[in-house]
């Protein structure tokens, strides 16, 4: 057993400096491809790449949408990766939704993601790219388990039944990368944020998460002197991640991160605030005075799904997370502005 340890140990070794050396040797021919390059996440690294100086000398970076190929088709997929011939790529694409969607639709999400990764993360392999970043969800883990959940618990049971097909086909790429690895030495690896906020979200009342959703729906009831409609109880537990910090955390593990193990992006446990905290916080920032209904006869999902940021600081104590209220803020103050244009 030691002789089997010793060599995966100097692999692992020898494979994390050929791609560090790969990163820096051959700046001249980095090309970063990001799938879902126009969606909150996309957008937000495309902001960080061009306006605060994340590119670095060299590189090219490339932000896919949906219109450039459709990721479900095997022959589009290549056919993009031919066009751009990436070295390294961000794998944001995936049919997402609320949770009202999920619960509609859990075989869609299932059998869209499915095609979706195993796509990207072939063809991928197949043209050669040194790295896949590809984004996965607090809500794959386990909905019966210990708290907090950490990177190690994954597949130690079922996921919450509300979004089974979306969560087991993310999954299923954490299985993808492991396999690559194995199989090829491949560092195709993963990130887990939690409840990510920000500009550029999907503000649908019906399909959006929940914080783009009240946004919206506070928008409206200011608008219309109506009540303020919640969906559950407003006691379920979520950590917020803004969509700029955790761009500045995908370069990071793009260039710096070389384990295939996945890792959670996300603020502290003590950061943790109940969706009443944040209706608080929206009603606030629009200084909305009526009245606020909770419909409790409408699903929480999970109660809690409080994520452990240990991993992450090991590696970088002393990262800074914009504070929900600054960045909430800005998105509202953004959001106000858009709606009176649009609605």
């Amino acid at each position: 057993g030691g002789g089997a340890t010793n060599e995966h140990i100097t692999k692992t070794l020898s494979l994390s400096s050929s791609f560090s050396c790969q990163m820096e040797g051959n700046a001249g021919s980095i090309r970063v491809l990001v799938t879902g390059g126009t969606g909150l996440v996309g957008k937000a690294i495309e902001r960080v790449v061009k306006e605060e100086g994340g590119a670095k000398e060299g590189e090219e970076w490339i932000f896919l949408s949906s219109k450039d190929a459709d990721l479900t088709n095997a022959a589009e997929t290549k056919a993009i990766f031919e066009k751009h011939r990436p070295t390294h790529v961000i794998h944001l694409a995936a049919m997402v939704g609320g949770l009202f969607r999920h619960l509609r639709q859990n075989l869609d999400f299932w059998r869209k993601n499915m095609a979706i990764n195993d796509n990207v993360l072939h063809t991928a392999h197949e043209y050669d790219v040194v790295k896949v970043v590809s984004c996965l969800s607090t809500c794959i883990f386990p909905d019966k388990t210990t708290y907090p959940i950490d990177e190690t618990m994954i597949h130690n049971g079922p996921p919450h039944e509300s979004n089974a097909g979306y969560a087991y086909a993310k999954r299923m790429v954490d299985v993808h990368n492991r396999a690559y690895f194995q199989q090829s030495g491949r560092r195709y690896t993963a990130i887990i944020p939690t409840n990510i906020f920000g500009p550029h979200d999907n503000f649908n009342l019906e399909d959006g998460h929940v914080l783009p959703a009240l946004i919206h729906k506070t928008y409206l009831a200011k608008r219309d002197g109506t009540a303020l409609e919640v969906f559950g109880s407003g006691c379920a537990l979520r950590q917020f991640i803004y969509s700029l910090d955790l761009a500045r955390l995908c370069l990071w593990v793009l260039r710096e991160y070389d384990e295939v193990e996945p890792i959670i992006l996300s603020v502290g446990e003590e950061d943790e605030i109940s969706i009443k905290d944040a209706v608080d916080a929206i009603i606030e920032a629009f200084e909305f005075t009526g009245p606020v209904n909770y419909d409790k006869s409408k699903s929480d999902g999970q109660m809690k799904k409080t994520a452990s940021n240990a991993k992450l600081r090991q590696y970088r104590p002393d990262f800074t997370f914009t504070p929900f209220q600054k960045g909430k803020h800005h998105q509202y103050r953004k959001r106000q502005s858009v709606f009176s244009a649009v609605l």
